[in-house]
């Protein structure tokens, strides 16, 4: 049975669609916006950086509290051939340009922008000043935080775990070779002292053994909000105490001399 020509051209306008949207498919997929498409997706590959911020924050905690202080009191200047100086710090810049103004605001150093929380301010210093990072090296202070044992700041509460003897091993190579490497003992008494403090504040905690803990050197002193509030405190009710004396041994020292006048004006008047 044959098509009426109705039939027909039905047909030849559902194939006329059919290739349209074929050359409509090709020509999207080589076009200039898809190369585009293309090339930002591979920008955005390109960005990733593995090194871990929260890991790298740690890292810097323990040896700003734990170290530094140490570091300091001997006067010794870290060279920038230690992974532990500043300038190995691939976010240390961006870390330095946080402003925590109030509980729930955090603010972008470089261009004043607000957030609620510090992970909101990660995010835009990773889509906003990715630029800033100078990942043409190897900066990753992430990378010894199994030195530093910073499980113990990120965890709250650590929980126990088998001891690996192998990991446990690395580590305490790596601390060993930290210390030789920012500590050089060729270095004078100074240089000595911190590398023996490094071995017995890092590296000793490193057994299976369950020996010596991190950090037995102790670390900063930093003075409480509690303390600070409770000397305030104090400091203001010592002053009112103080000002309530003045008050009432000048009232006292009014009234002994307003009877001594009363009493004369009565000696005047019997006389």
């Amino acid at each position: 049975m044959g098509l009426t020509r109705k039939q027909l051209t039905i047909l030849f306008l559902c194939l006329c669609f059919t290739v349209f949207l074929q050359l409509t498919s090709v020509s999207s997929s080589t076009s200039p916006q898809g190369q585009k498409e293309t090339a930002s997706s591979s920008f955005e590959h390109e960005k990733e950086v593995h090194c871990s911020r929260e890991r790298s924050r740690a890292a810097w905690k323990i040896i700003d509290e734990y170290l530094m202080p140490f570091v300091e009191k001997e006067r010794y200047k870290i060279s920038s051939r230690c992974r532990l100086h500043p300038e190995n710090d691939l976010y240390r810049d961006q870390e330095q340009h946080k402003m925590h103004v109030d509980i729930n605001e955090w603010r972008c150093g470089y261009c004043k922008k607000t957030f609620y929380e510090e992970k909101y301010l990660d995010k835009h210093f990773d889509n906003r000043h990715y630029d800033l990072l100078n990942v043409s090296h190897s900066k990753c202070l992430a990378d010894v935080c199994g030195v530093l044992h910073c499980d113990l700041v990120l965890d709250s509460a650590p929980h126990k775990t088998k001891c690996n003897p192998a990991a446990t091993g690395r580590n305490k190579h790596l601390c060993e070779s930290l210390a030789d490497s920012c500590f050089p003992v060729n270095e004078g008494t100074s240089a000595l002292r911190l590398n023996e403090f490094f071995l017995r504040q890092f590296c000793d905690a490193h057994t299976c053994s369950g020996g010596r803990k991190p950090f037995s050197k102790g670390g900063k002193k930093e003075t409480s909000t509690l303390y600070v509030i409770i000397s305030v405190l104090v400091l203001m009710l010592l002053a009112l105490f103080y000002i309530f004396m003045y008050l009432y041994l000048r009232g006292i020292k009014r009234g002994s001399q307003g009877l001594k006048h009363i009493s004369k004006s009565g000696q005047k008047k019997r006389s």
